[in-house]
């Protein structure tokens, strides 16, 4: 983390950014794997943090441990809960089909597990993921920044992360995606810790409470 302050200070704006909001606290292993990760992803999708949590909390509850903390069910005991049952929890259609799609996924071996992703690049894990039903390329980019602790991820299709880099350089309007990632090419290899300084500039000043899986 010390390197990568050093970087990311180097820059003025950024140095002032550091001082005000202190070292990042930037969460890069939650422990889950990537199979438990996207199902988490696709459950929040289009939803509030505390009703994608309760939604989760459900479907965990149907697992082999029944525990709403818990990991979710295992692929094999995924695909064997009927659609009634499933849609209990609160899921769509679309984010049942998409659950389902990456049980198999696993299954077939389309997913690794977090030991095989290591010898993944951040890349080939990204073009192997968003093959799935329902998965997205920022889906792929949370699960390599907070659960495979990649450092050098940028998502820059995501609003905070824009919102706050048009803060911190004092720009009109937000930077387009491919703009936005030829600035922060230079931040190369700790672009997941420019990334949260981003999160939290964007959230300044606001009364709600921070996303609760960037913050």
């Amino acid at each position: 983390m010390t390197d990568s302050l050093t970087v990311l200070g180097a820059d003025p704006d950024l140095a002032a950014v550091i001082a005000r909001i202190g070292p990042c606290t930037l969460r890069g292993d939650d422990g889950q794997e990537p199979y438990d990760a996207l199902l988490r992803a696709i459950a929040g999708q289009q939803l509030h943090g505390a009703a994608a949590r309760r939604i989760f909390g459900r479907l965990c509850l149907l697992g082999e441990q029944e525990d709403p903390d818990g990991p979710p069910p295992s692929p094999g005991r995924l695909l064997e809960l009927s659609e009634e049952t499933l849609r209990a929890c609160g899921l769509s259609g679309n984010k049942l089909l998409a659950m389902r799609g990456v049980a198999q996924a696993r299954l077939d071996g389309k997913i690794p597990s977090r030991s095989e992703a290591q010898s993944m690049t951040d890349e080939d894990l990204i073009a192997q993921l968003v093959t799935l039903r329902g998965v997205g390329r920022w889906s792929v980019e949370m699960l390599l920044m907070f659960t495979l602790n990649r450092p050098d991820i940028m998502p820059v299709d995501d609003f905070g992360v824009r919102e706050g880099w048009r803060r911190i350089r004092r720009l009109e309007l937000a930077p387009r995606p491919k703009v936005l990632k030829e600035e922060t090419a230079r931040f190369s290899p700790y672009r997941s810790t420019l990334a949260w300084y981003c999160w939290r500039v964007a959230e300044e000043g606001k009364k709600q409470a921070p996303n609760p899986l960037t913050a």
